[in-house]
């Protein structure tokens, strides 16, 4: 197992990648939510474009540069949110071809507001591409059955992952903005990326990807523009990587 994160840009990392030698992107990139994203007190980063056009252009080139080193039985997780997922799914489809489209995972994490003018919005989109439709790897991920008829038993996860956001007690919480849970990463890592493999999150902010992949014996590969996010990232590593001759 080895695991590194580096302070750079995902463009900058993608075009130093061996081509085929990744099993599993996870990118999580900014929303383009047009505000600051705060952690706990100072400024983290902002998160805006002067449009949604400007941040697909942004989001093509990165993901353009980062197939190439997919592994024909490779695939990609893009997380978005209801303001870009549609956007983000047809550029997909461009770069890949529809037909290489496996999954539109909803994640509902049920914290947040609420509105009087809509319904509460309460979950986000984790697009689901495969380099090669008829061999990518895949492991079904399995979760607690809620039936009574299945009380106590397991079930396949479906499309639908119900996993709750990390709230102000948990003691995972870093203090960085937009971090989710280990609980969700470990779900899409272990059901995405065989055992050895290698995940990319080139936009790994608090490094739960990485993390998660540690945690399950996959080799990790992380960077972040945000000097914030790599040092709190390697913080959790060196806790799940101590001793490891290929922590970096």
């Amino acid at each position: 197992m080895a695991a590194r994160v580096a302070l750079a840009d995902w463009l900058e990392t993608a075009r130093g990648l061996e081509p085929a030698s990744i099993d599993l992107v996870y990118a999580d990139p900014p929303f383009n939510t047009g505000r600051a994203q705060r952690g706990e007190g100072a400024l983290v980063y902002a998160d805006a474009w002067l449009s949604v056009d400007a941040w697909i252009d942004w989001l093509r080139d990165r993901l353009a540069a980062t197939l190439p080193a997919l592994k024909p039985t490779g695939s990609i997780l893009l997380h978005v949110d209801w303001r870009t997922s549609h956007h983000a799914r047809l550029l997909l489809d461009e770069l890949l071809g529809a037909v290489h489209f496996v999954n539109h995972l909803v994640w509902a994490y049920g914290l947040g507001g609420s509105s009087p003018r809509r319904f509460a919005r309460k979950h986000d989109d984790i697009l689901f591409y495969a380099v090669d439709p008829d061999r990518y790897f895949f492991e079904p991920p399995m979760v607690a059955a809620t039936s009574n008829r299945m009380r106590g038993e397991l079930k396949k996860a479906t499309d639908v992952l119900d996993i709750p956001a990390i709230n102000n007690m948990a003691a995972e919480r870093t203090g960085y903005p937009t971090q989710k849970p280990l609980a969700l990463l470990e779900l899409l890592v272990g059901a995405c990326c065989p055992a050895g493999g290698t995940v990319l999150d080139p936009v790994c902010g608090s490094g739960t990807t990485l993390v998660a992949a540690a945690r399950l014996g996959r080799s990790a590969i992380g960077c972040d523009l945000n000097p914030d996010a790599v040092a709190i990232a390697r913080e959790r590593l060196d806790g799940v990587c101590a001793g490891a001759s290929g922590w970096v």
